[in-house]
């Protein structure tokens, strides 16, 4: 019993998070074509399967990060108050 690896969940142990970040990455991508360009139907999607047993905070949260990670020379808190996140919230 000790010393004994606990199974893993999924093929990474936290496909969860990846597929999440992936998600939110892939909207806030596709958020930037110009808008005759922007598949509504797919995007719409994608934001069903983000909020998908998740709080709107979390999804907020991962929409705001992923925005930071695409654009690293806009202003992070802009961004955070872009997705409705106030810099005393999370810092």
């Amino acid at each position: 019993m000790w010393g004994e690896l606990m199974p893993k969940k999924g093929v990474t142990g936290h496909d969860g998070w990846v597929v999440t970040e992936a998600l939110a990455t892939a909207l806030v991508a596709l958020e930037q074509l110009p808008p005759k360009h922007q598949p509504q139907a797919h995007m719409d999607d994608i934001r069903k399967l983000l909020a998908d047993g998740r709080e709107p905070a979390a999804v907020s949260l991962h929409l705001a990060q992923a925005k930071c990670r695409l654009f690293p020379d806009l202003d992070r808190l802009e961004i955070y108050r872009e997705y409705g996140i106030s810099s005393d919230e999370y810092g």
